[in-house]
């Protein structure tokens, strides 16, 4: 798990829900040939799940903080190139209804019990916000199970892993390690 989604699983545990980490879930496509119908199936991978009895929480996590940004046009996939691609659960149709279906099937809730939710490190050009306003528009009109798509930004996942931070009770987690005998040898 990379950093960034260490510290969405913190928030969404915060949300009383059990994180796993990233799941496989077969998606079947129609390959290209012309002369003949074939199909392949891949593993289409959902980056964290959580999960409580009322609700199950898909997400696709994108930290792109060395990187130019999240970019609106790849998350809807206006752009259809590659990009677009590591936004499939969000902008493919059939890629969606195949991962909502598998989803319900493996842990057992109903399609409108499903929250899918994009969380985002860094938005593209952040000074302007033109990226992040665009893809929380689209997303807003996206509906993937129980309702539109949500989209988190890293200062909302921060601010939520900031609050359990501040609670003194010890955790055996990797977002709050540190190793003081490194700190004092320096």
């Amino acid at each position: 798990m990379e950093a960034f989604e260490s510290f969405v699983a913190v928030a969404l545990e915060a949300e009383g829900l059990v994180v796993s980490g990233s799941v496989k879930f077969a998606v079947t496509r129609r390959t290209r040939k012309a002369q003949q119908v074939e199909v392949q199936t891949h593993g289409f991978e959902v980056d964290l799940v959580a999960a409580n009895a009322e609700r199950l929480v898909l997400t696709t996590v994108k930290s792109f903080f060395g990187s130019r940004g999240v970019v609106a046009e790849h998350v809807t996939g206006a752009s259809g190139d590659a990009k677009a691609r590591l936004y499939a659960l969000l902008n493919d149709e059939d890629v969606r209804r195949q991962v909502l279906g598998a989803a319900c099937a493996r842990y057992g809730y109903e399609p409108e019990q499903v929250e899918v939710r994009l969380y985002v490190g860094r938005f593209a050009a952040p000074t302007k916000g033109e990226n992040e306003r665009r893809i929380r528009d689209w997303a807003s009109g996206m509906a993937i199970g129980g309702g539109p798509v949500k989209v988190i930004g890293s200062s909302e996942v921060v601010s939520k892993v900031r609050t359990v931070a501040a609670h003194k009770q010890y955790r055996d987690n990797p977002v709050f390690s540190h190793d003081e005998g490194a700190r004092g040898s320096r």
